[in-house]
């Protein structure tokens, strides 16, 4: 069975961190782009990050940029993503997906038709 599995959401203070996890089981994640994408109350789902094969080169939307790094460990089936300088607007539920299209110019806004993950809540307050 092909799974996406995130951890790592919870309340966090506007400044703080939070370190996302997305781990695969069932296929080898290292082969794919991954895309991140979040999802707040009242809109519509967005792309925020993404990470291609190999280099593992990033892209990220304008509005994360500076703050959030997405990383992987292909030795663990793992994709990272580590928010810093957190603000009450990155409040959303967060999915991780794959495959992306292998590019970041290509990875960051298409959803993937593949495999997505239940999703972990993220909720920025004081």
């Amino acid at each position: 069975q092909l799974q996406l599995v995130e951890s790592g959401g919870g309340l966090v203070q506007p400044g703080g961190s939070l370190r996302l996890s997305c781990k695969a089981s069932g296929f080898i994640l290292g082969y794919y782009a991954v895309g991140w994408f979040r999802r707040a109350p009242g809109k519509e789902r967005e792309g925020v990050s993404c990470i291609t094969t190999g280099g593992g080169r990033a892209n990220y939307v304008d509005s994360v940029k500076g703050r959030f790094t997405v990383s992987r460990d292909d030795a663990s089936n793992t994709v990272y993503l580590q928010m810093n300088s957190q603000k009450p607007k990155d409040t959303a539920v967060y999915y991780c997906a794959a495959p992306q299209p292998d590019s970041p110019e290509a990875c960051l806004g298409v959803p993937s038709k593949g495999v997505w993950g239940q999703g972990t809540q993220v909720t920025v307050s004081s």
